[in-house]
């Protein structure tokens, strides 16, 4: 279920880099859409963190490979 979760968010990570990168070249400075778009970005990353590190300090996530 953890790997489920962290796969979305790392894809949402990864489209709304894209949708920023887009929208730098569209827009050519005339709009706020790729700020608004790498911070959703900050923001999703920051997500996948703390649940990479809540995971790994509750034990859902070993340190070991089985």
């Amino acid at each position: 279920m953890l790997k489920i979760v962290v796969l979305v968010l790392v894809a949402g990570v990864l489209v709304s880099l894209f949708a920023g990168l887009y929208f730098v070249y569209k827009d050519k400075g005339n709009s706020t859409r790729a700020v608004k778009a790498l911070t959703v970005r900050v923001v999703l990353q920051g997500i996948v963190i703390a649940i990479l590190l809540g995971g790994f300090l509750f034990g859902f996530i070993t340190g070991r490979i089985q």
